[in-house]
């Protein structure tokens, strides 16, 4: 059976949904946007939305995408580092109840974790605790962590540490897998585009990113950012929201629209996607299938609030996406 490691930051997800947008001016946080905060003011953002109502899960971009895969019947494995705490128990279980295999280094700061704040109109805004996140060093990647894998999943956010980040990447291609990079947001792309360019020349097989991300990476629309970035990369995914998403591949161009879904919460929709892609690729089935499988995980999720579903959603969610295998 093919086999998915993934590699990002380890965070706890704690899902609030707020009563108005103002609270959003008080926190000084602009409504969509992802900030990064220091402990005392995530710790305030905490106790000032306690009356909400709230929910928690292991997250991160790309441990999001290797819950779905995991949820899909694909054997996982998940790096990040988290802290000696209760959060970081915490993500290691939940972690272990999805039937993930959680490899996890720990470090003296606090585990991550990210104040997802959701508007009425599902918009959501992130006040983000990196923490023990960040951590994860060029000691901790081994070649020995690839071992029987045969796919690698990593995100964009792990870029602030460019050396672990290319030793992560060149150790994936050495051992033979195939690799995925999901830019992460467009503001990261920004601050590391060349260093972004090399490292998908060297050692990426299937890019994931939004329509800002490519712009960022190229400074072209993203159907010629996309056909740029395919001359130095296998596949090159571009999800586009609402309008569903797009690859360019040797079939060419290929487009794929959404699912009919009633947004309440956009959170995870894009790392859903990536997982509904990754499957169908790891099957061996067209660009267009992958894409109508990711399509199908992202317009369930965002159905519901945070990024992850019950079983009584993946159950519906797997037979819609056996039956696109046929």
């Amino acid at each position: 059976m093919t086999k998915v490691l993934g590699m990002g930051n380890a965070l706890v997800d704690i899902i609030t949904r707020i009563d108005n947008d103002k609270i959003l001016e008080s926190f000084g946080l602009p409504k969509g946007s992802m900030t990064l905060v220091d402990l005392d003011t995530s710790n305030f953002i905490h106790a000032e939305t306690a009356g909400m109502a709230k929910s928690k899960a292991s997250g991160g971009s790309a441990a999001n995408t290797i819950h779905g895969l995991a949820h899909l019947g694909i054997e996982t494995g998940f790096v990040g580092t988290v802290g000696n705490d209760d959060m970081g128990r915490f993500f290691k279980k939940d972690m272990q109840v999805n039937k993930i295999t959680p490899i996890l280094f720990r470090t003296m700061n606090e585990t991550g974790r990210a104040m997802a704040l959701i508007s009425k109109d599902s918009e959501r805004t992130f006040a983000t605790y990196l923490g023990a996140a960040v951590d994860l060093s060029i000691d901790d990647i081994a070649q020995d962590l690839y071992k029987g894998y045969d796919y690698f999943y990593i995100e964009g956010y792990l870029v602030q540490d460019r050396v672990m980040f290319e030793k992560a990447l060149r150790l994936a291609a050495r051992a033979g897998l195939t690799t995925c990079l999901d830019l992460a947001s467009y503001n990261i792309v920004d601050e590391n585009v060349d260093f972004f360019r090399s490292m998908i020349s060297k050692y990426v097989d299937i890019l994931f990113a939004n329509e800002e991300e490519i712009r960022s990476l190229t400074g072209k629309s993203p159907e010629q950012g996309a056909l740029e970035i395919r001359e130095i990369c296998d596949l090159v995914v571009i999800k586009l929201g609402a309008e569903g998403s797009f690859c360019v591949c040797k079939e060419g161009m290929v487009r794929v629209g959404v699912k009919p879904s009633k947004a309440i919460d956009t959170t995870g929709a894009g790392d859903l996607f990536a997982s509904g892609f990754i499957f169908g690729h790891m099957k061996g089935l067209s660009a267009e299938t992958c894409g109508q499988m990711g399509a199908i995980l992202a317009g369930r999720v965002i159905e519901l609030i945070g990024a992850k579903m019950d079983e009584s959603n993946w159950e519906n969610l797997r037979r819609e996406i056996a039956a696109l295998e046929d």
